[in-house]
């Protein structure tokens, strides 16, 4: 991230625990920094994350989907 003022060790710390899953405050306690950094440092990668993707959509224009069903179970 740019204008970060963490140190560049924190924040690739911070980086692997949002890879493997780990919850934003649990992070935050791990690494050493504010639960509230924590959360909005976990909420900046995720809206890079959606930057990046949305360029990158699979479907262009219409798309039509016939005979299909949705869920865990197939009626009938």
């Amino acid at each position: 991230m740019r204008r970060s003022r963490l140190r560049q060790t924190k924040q690739e710390h911070l980086i692997g625990h949002f890879v493997a899953g780990a919850t934003a405050r649990t992070t935050a306690s791990l690494v050493g920094v504010n639960k509230s950094i924590g959360v909005y440092y976990f909420h900046r990668l995720r809206e890079i994350i959606y930057q990046a993707t949305e360029d990158e959509t699979p479907f262009t224009g219409e798309v039509e989907v016939d005979e299909s069903y949705f869920g865990d179970r197939r009626k009938g």
